[in-house]
């Protein structure tokens, strides 16, 4: 069976790395990959993954049986409607669906209409009523970008003038391009947050294993938003309590919503979720794996990865048992220094052959050598029977690997332990 996993980053090599468990997966290609994941799958750099025209045309030319999209930017550009279009099965939801990431604005309103707990919002389409907004609305408030913004597009403002600052950031500057021509401005919500992704056909749900994800560049939580800068699963807050509320009030809403509106979700659907005092809220949607969470999630998953997709491709997720290791899993992003601004690459990268389980994010390879080529570079995972376990064993392989302006946070997992005391 030849799959392609369409994206480059380290989410995809730990895709990889699971389906390659299936030994019907004899052939697998990344369009476009990276140098890391060349070592698990056949690399095709000169594809990018917002590429469709490329991508349909690769996948017929080289007879590819299944197609997995892992990045938001082709979902929602239509990538699944073009290959599905082809007759080639594809795990992903089409655009129509993958809108639940593409505008925030669309999924506010989807709960609002629906429902589905989350935090009180505003939408603005110009700066002037929004910065008028600000000027008297409770504080800290939150001011995201409507479209895709690489997982930064949002701003937490503490006081009226930084408010006012986001507005013009995001409205005016421009800064996270044509995603702020609109803005959601929404209540600050505090607890735990919880990350859960899940499998859907469109009927059945499926959550994975929960994680908690740590956005912030700098120990402690302090420095600017990034990608993520490192994941623990499961997360200890997520109680099987608090789980069986977020089925009934947030999972299944959803799903039925997203039915009603025409526009059935098929893949894997990431809920953000904030547990606040007045109980569990969603904070955003994804319409793909998260990125560090897939790098923990997928190593605790006991049933084969490609089973699974086939069976959510297929609509017949309801007739398979996904079962799931009992581990704790904890993964350590290695970043260029400088991340999330500025940062040089083509640093030479030593050690990861001594280490149990690296997924590549951002390198390149050079003469049979690995390069940084990227901000976050690696992802350094380790599972165990116990979390701190695991994010000792984690820090252990990340202390073995070299390159020159490495940086990390030395905190993954702490928030987490401390709710095991």
């Amino acid at each position: 069976m030849k799959i392609a996993v369409v994206g480059g980053g380290g989410r995809e090599h730990a895709i990889i790395k699971a389906l390659r468990k299936n030994s019907l997966a004899e052939e697998i290609y990344a369009l476009p990959g990276n140098g890391g994941i060349a070592a698990d799958a056949r690399c095709v750099p000169e594809i990018k993954a917002t590429d469709l025209d490329g991508v349909t045309e690769f996948c017929l030319k080289n007879k590819v049986d299944y197609v997995v999209v892992a990045p938001d930017d082709p979902l929602v550009m239509g990538m699944a409607d073009r290959l599905e279009k082809e007759g080639i099965p594809v795990f992903g939801p089409v655009a129509a669906a993958a809108m639940i990431e593409g505008s925030k604005v669309f999924a506010k309103n989807l709960m609002k209409k629906y429902g589905i707990p989350t935090a009180h919002f505003e939408i603005f389409t110009d700066a002037e009523s929004a910065r008028e907004y600000v000027k008297t609305c409770p504080l800290p408030v939150v001011l995201k970008a409507d479209g895709l913004a690489l997982g930064k597009g949002v701003l937490i403002a503490e006081s009226r003038e930084e408010a006012v600052s986001a507005v013009h950031t995001i409205m005016e500057e421009k800064k996270f391009g044509e995603s702020g021509n609109k803005i959601v401005v929404e209540e600050f919500l505090s607890g735990p947050e919880v990350s859960v992704l899940s499998f859907t056909d469109g009927k059945t749900i499926v959550p994975m294993v929960s994680s908690m994800d740590h956005k912030r560049a700098e120990d402690g939580d302090k420095g600017l938003n990034t990608g993520g800068m490192g994941t623990i699963a499961p997360n200890p807050y997520y109680t099987e309590e608090v789980a069986a509320e977020c089925m009934e009030k947030i999972f299944k809403p959803t799903i039925a919503a997203m039915n009603k509106e025409g526009r059935t979700f098929r893949g894997c659907l990431y809920f953000g979720l904030m547990l606040t005092k007045d109980g569990p809220k969603v904070i955003e949607y994804n319409c793909r794996f998260g990125d560090p969470e897939a790098q923990v999630v997928l190593p605790l998953l006991e049933t084969d990865l490609l089973t699974v997709m086939k069976a959510v491709t297929e609509g017949r997720l309801s007739d398979i048992t996904v079962k799931w290791k009992k581990d704790s899993a904890c993964c350590v992003v290695l970043a260029s220094g400088g991340y999330p601004l500025s940062y040089k690459s083509g640093y030479e990268i030593t050690g990861i052959e001594d280490c149990d389980n690296v997924y590549v994010a951002g390198a390149e390879r050079k003469d049979g050598r690995l390069f940084t080529k990227g901000g976050r570079v690696l992802g350094v995972v380790r599972t165990a029977g116990t979390l701190p376990e695991a994010v000792r064993l984690a820090y252990d392989d990340a202390a073995k690997i070299h390159f020159e302006n490495m940086h990390m946070r030395h905190d993954i997992g702490k928030r987490a332990m401390e709710a095991l005391i």
